[in-house]
């Protein structure tokens, strides 16, 4: 017999909701939240009960505990992703199991709770679960966010991109996009936000690495009237502005170690404390940064702190260089060229076309748009021709060596490794002498062995 109640009401007359726990008065406690919200619940009290309902009933969101007396939530998640795409589900973990959270938001849940289970955050929750956008057009009569109208191209590498933007959507997990300057980092955070349940509220876009230091706790969590000398009256910070939608942090790697401290706080306790205040107050923001250095580098070199990385890092995105997406120009190059000079721009040479296609793009799509832009203002009729682009020679002709042809990462990478190469010569590949030579930590020389692919 199955925990709880299993009555069913007519089709269409109540969101329903599946409940599962094994704990008699949580089910309990959530049943009778969900009837104050006017919401129909089935509450099961194992895995195998929810197994029986999901294939019975179509819910509108489920939560269920993470410990189960035959498994795992877990089982749960993956289950309904696999089979039941349609409906979000939140989990419910011990008070301070982050590990299991994370790995929750990994499998595809919406969101977690901590026990003791706070009923305002509860409510919230399930609000936001129930306004996601269905992926069927016409569910909720509104058209989805046409994905590959903003993210242009057939490659392989911008549809996976694509993908991972409708999944990322349906979560409230932390997301990082990675990649090169020019990729879209901020476009793909746009996209996830537009598609979530937040999307009726703000997304704020912070370039971390434009504000001075000493401005930076008075700009993300505001202050207070008579806080410091010019504050004359009370101000909102970028958390504020966010609330209820998305705070996306661009070049999040350029935070001070200071700074770093207070924002992993904020959200981990979901509060702030304005400058000048005595209280804290909640707020409801969706993590989403960015960076174009790689984090786990800049945390084994001391100047990102671990525990930071563990929570914006929950689920990674990373964002494609252009050069990888050589099927990608033609569309590209067509779309950028309406968007820069309306319904009747100019057409593209073939040689031009083919000299773009061969150009390693270091700007990359950002720096395609500022070619254009030079080429249509520089083209004397209604063609775009070689000479308009002003590629350098050696950038644009495939097959040439050497620095010219080089990002830069690779030839940071380069410089890199023929640095370590001599540290280790010098010391006869002893690794400890050689990181102290370079001034490094013994462990982060030897993870730059690896990524680098260095052998003895």
């Amino acid at each position: 017999m199955l925990a709880g109640k299993t009555e069913r009401r007519p089709r269409g007359e109540l969101a329903r909701v599946l409940v599962v726990d094994d704990e008699a008065d949580i089910r309990e406690l959530l049943d009778l939240t969900l009837a104050r919200m006017g919401l129909s619940a089935d509450c099961a009290g194992s895995v195998t009960e929810a197994r029986v309902l999901l294939g019975q009933q179509r819910y509108q969101l489920c939560l269920t505990d993470m410990r189960l007396p035959d498994g795992e939530g877990l089982e749960i998640v993956r289950l309904i992703g696999e089979r039941y795409g349609e409906t979000p589900v939140a989990v419910i973990t011990a008070f301070g199991s982050t590990q299991n959270a994370v790995a929750a938001l990994k499998a595809g849940a919406f969101d977690y709770l901590a026990k003791p289970v706070a009923l305002e955050q509860l409510r919230s929750l399930i609000k936001s679960a129930l306004s996601l956008p269905r992926r069927r057009a016409g569910v909720l009569g509104e058209e989805p966010v046409d994905l590959a109208a903003q993210l242009i191209g057939p490659s392989a590498a911008i549809e996976h991109v694509r993908q991972m933007i409708d999944k990322l959507a349906r979560t409230q997990a932390p997301v990082y996009i990675s990649g090169e300057s020019g990729t879209g980092k901020e476009l793909a955070a746009r996209l996830i936000h537009d598609q979530s349940a937040r999307r009726a509220s703000p997304f704020v876009p912070v370039n971390c690495g434009a504000i001075p230091e000493h401005l930076m706790e008075s700009e993300f969590f505001g202050y207070r009237k008579g806080a410091f000398t010019g504050a004359d009256s009370d101000r909102e910070g970028f958390f504020q502005a966010a609330h209820g939608g998305t705070l996306f942090l661009d070049e999040l790697a350029d935070l001070p170690l200071p700074m770093q401290v207070k924002l992993l706080r904020a959200i981990q306790e979901k509060k702030i404390r304005k400058v000048g205040s005595t209280v804290e107050e909640a707020v409801d923001v969706r993590i989403i940064s960015a960076t174009h250095r790689l984090l786990s580098d800049c945390v084994d070199a001391g100047t990102f702190r671990q525990d930071l990385y563990y929570r914006v890092n929950v689920i990674e995105l990373k964002m494609p260089p252009l050069r990888e997406r050589e099927e990608d120009i033609e569309p590209l190059v067509e779309a950028l060229l309406v968007r820069i000079c309306g319904a009747h721009p100019p057409q593209l040479e073939a040689q031009a076309l083919a000299a773009l296609q061969a150009y390693s793009f270091p700007g990359n799509v950002r720096e395609l748009e500022n070619i254009l832009e030079r080429a249509t203002a520089l083209c004397n009729n209604a063609t775009v021709n070689l000479d308009d682009l002003q590629l350098a020679p050696e950038k644009a002709a495939s097959g040439s060596v050497g620095r010219e042809d080089e990002t830069l990462d690779d030839y940071i990478n380069r410089v890199e490794r023929q640095a370590i190469l001599d540290a280790l010569a010098k010391t006869a590949f002893n690794r400890t002498a050689a990181a102290r030579l370079l001034g490094v930590t013994f462990r982060s020389l030897r993870y730059r062995i690896e990524r680098l692919g260095i052998e003895e």
